[in-house]
């Protein structure tokens, strides 16, 4: 009888044993409650014992959390309808905050997360949504951090992921995006062509210094044309050339005036010098003096 007491006392506590044992994983910290009420401190990884019945053990993860956030319909600042999905990261920093104060820390971050997305849309514009989406990460992780200390967790980071547009507003913006590569594109060949234009008035000008170097030019210029297989033949014709008959014309204008005076004094002096030079014209002879010399 002695030996099956010692048998019961022997398996009760082999079951007290299995009951009260617990494992606690190097990431993860207990929280012990004997009937509701926060027992000691908090039990650190290995191996612990509670009270079976008693005791209730709750375990924390203090690893970082990746929870992605719903995707969220907002209106942006400028009356644009977008709808934005993210994703946060955060870790539990003291466990008996997270399982006193909150029921389910989980929950609650995702709930806090969701409605700041929602916010924070609102208060921006549409371009700092595309292309300044750390300020906006700094400004959503602002928002959650300081409710989130209070359940015993920290914020590490959040990301905006996706910024799904409608389909007018995405063709409005490509063609708003052509329009600017070509204006840019103008203004490159326009600086272009100044810069050219620059660049052969100073060739011109070192060339007018120098007769032979245009003359060398039009000569490299002719065996360019004379490489391509064509029928084409060019003829230079020679500056110098141009030049001539541009001086002779303007000294033969130059001259007119003077000859046309010259020529003018003349006809007004004559040979004796009051008179007119041209031969007097014979007076006409009447038919009755022809008839009387005859007879």
């Amino acid at each position: 009888m002695l030996q099956g007491l010692l048998m019961l006392v022997g398996i009760g506590a082999v079951l007290y044993l299995a009951a009260a044992a617990r494992v606690i994983r190097q990431y993860e910290r207990g929280v012990v409650l004997r009937f509701g009420r926060l027992m000691g401190s908090i039990r650190g990884p290995g191996f612990t014992m509670v009270v079976p019945v008693v005791d209730r053990l709750r375990k924390v993860n203090m690893q970082i959390i990746t929870m992605p956030v719903p995707a969220q319909d907002g209106i942006t600042r400028d009356n644009v309808t977008v709808r934005v999905d993210a994703v946060i990261y955060f870790k539990v920093v003291d466990p008996v905050d997270a399982i006193i104060r909150v029921e389910d820390y989980r929950f609650a971050v995702s709930q806090m997360a969701q409605t700041s997305l929602r916010s924070i849309l609102g208060k921006s514009d549409l371009d700092e949504l595309l292309s300044n989406r750390e300020k906006l990460n700094q400004g959503l992780e602002l928002m959650m951090d300081s409710p989130a200390v209070e359940w015993g967790v920290n914020i590490d980071r959040v990301e905006i992921k996706d910024v799904s547009l409608p389909e007018g507003m995405k063709r409005s913006m490509a063609r708003q995006a052509e329009a600017d590569r070509e204006r840019r594109s103008r203004l490159i060949n326009a600086d272009a062509e100044l810069q050219a234009s620059r660049k052969l008035a100073q060739a011109a000008a070192v060339m007018s210094e120098q007769p032979a170097a245009l003359q060398l030019r039009l000569l490299q210029t002719v065996v360019a044309v004379a490489a391509e297989k064509n029928s084409t033949l060019v003829l230079p014709f020679p500056v110098e050339l141009l030049r001539f008959l541009e001086r002779a014309g303007d000294h033969r204008q130059d001259q007119a005036p003077q000859q046309a005076q010259r020529t003018a004094a003349q006809i007004s002096e004559g040979p004796s010098g009051g008179e007119s030079s041209f031969p007097a014209q014979p007076s006409p002879v009447g038919a009755s003096e022809v008839v009387g010399r005859r007879s």
